[in-house]
């Protein structure tokens, strides 16, 4: 019988249950190296679609991620994180997630199928031309994952797939076809696996590009982090302080001055004279761009 990828068995597998403990491990870390190295392929069309939405999202647009179970799952890891890393609303990153948020503690395997619902959340969402969506699904072929993005299509959205398996439903309607060719799984099926990992691996290249294209790093520096408790406080600290070479006292004032806010600090130790509200000016005058705004 034919298979997806993602659905297909590996003789190399045959009889791992009866394989000592140690080469069941060393063989699923194998397959998620593998895993990962697919996702090489992958870069030319996440590199585009991650300057495109970075530009969208300047002009106000939202990344909104889609997906079921697993795949869902990963969206929602990625999402949560953007806030707190990149100074990054949580409602310009939303998540569809089937099944609601219900899911986040028992996923409702029937919630995959259910086509309406991830219609209506979009609608709900007021998705428009500004706007992308991103749809993750291992199989390609879910149909909450591929019917929001149809959904969001129609509305005039920007459109990324994310799949691993090629020809296939969620591929071919996106503007940004992601293809991550992973490997059989391990355990047939499991697609938390490579799949998963695969996914997650693309999320994080992709969320991460957009952060540097929105200027929210400096020196691969987290520069529009948000220090809400005391690890990112020191964190803060030691940011302007590298980013400024001056010791973290300095740093420390300069932050003060700023209300705690990194980029403001930072650029207002290159201009000895300013205060923090001209600081913010040439920051708000260069869209964030600390480079621009220390050059101007």
């Amino acid at each position: 019988m034919n298979f997806p990828t993602t659905e297909a068995t590996q003789e190399t597998y045959r009889g791992i249950d009866r394989w000592p403990s140690g080469q069941i491990l060393s063989a699923i870390v194998a397959a998620q190296v593998q895993a990962v190295a697919a996702v090489e392929a992958a870069v030319p069309v996440l590199a585009l679609a991650g300057d495109v939405v970075a530009e969208r999202m300047r002009r106000g647009g939202r990344l909104i991620y889609a997906g079921a179970g697993s795949s869902g799952l990963m969206a929602q890891v990625d999402a949560l994180e953007l806030p707190g890393t990149y100074g990054i609303s949580a409602d310009r990153v939303p998540v569809l997630l089937a099944g609601g948020d219900a899911a986040l503690l028992e996923i409702p395997s029937e919630a995959e199928d259910d086509r309406e619902a991830a219609t209506a959340a979009v609608v709900g969402l007021a998705v428009g031309p500004l706007d992308t969506l991103i749809a993750l699904s291992a199989s390609g072929r879910t149909p909450y994952a591929v019917a929001a993005l149809l959904a969001a299509k129609a509305r005039g959205a920007l459109t990324i797939g994310v799949a691993c398996n090629g020809q296939t439903p969620l591929l071919e309607a996106a503007d940004h076809a992601v293809l991550l060719a992973t490997p059989p799984e391990v355990v047939a099926g499991s697609t938390r696996m490579n799949a998963g990992t695969a996914q997650k691996c693309a999320l994080n290249m992709l969320s991460t590009l957009i952060g540097i294209r929105l200027g929210h790093v400096y020196d691969g520096l987290m520069v529009n982090l948000q220090a809400d408790n005391i690890k990112l406080r020191g964190r803060a600290v030691r940011i302007v302080a590298q980013a400024c070479a001056i010791d973290e006292a300095r740093a420390g004032d300069l932050l003060a001055r700023a209300e705690g806010e990194i980029k403001t600090a930072i650029v207002l130790n290159g201009f000895a004279e300013g205060t923090p509200a001209d600081a913010r000016a040439r920051l708000a005058e260069h869209a964030g761009d600390i480079r621009a705004a220390l050059a101007c």
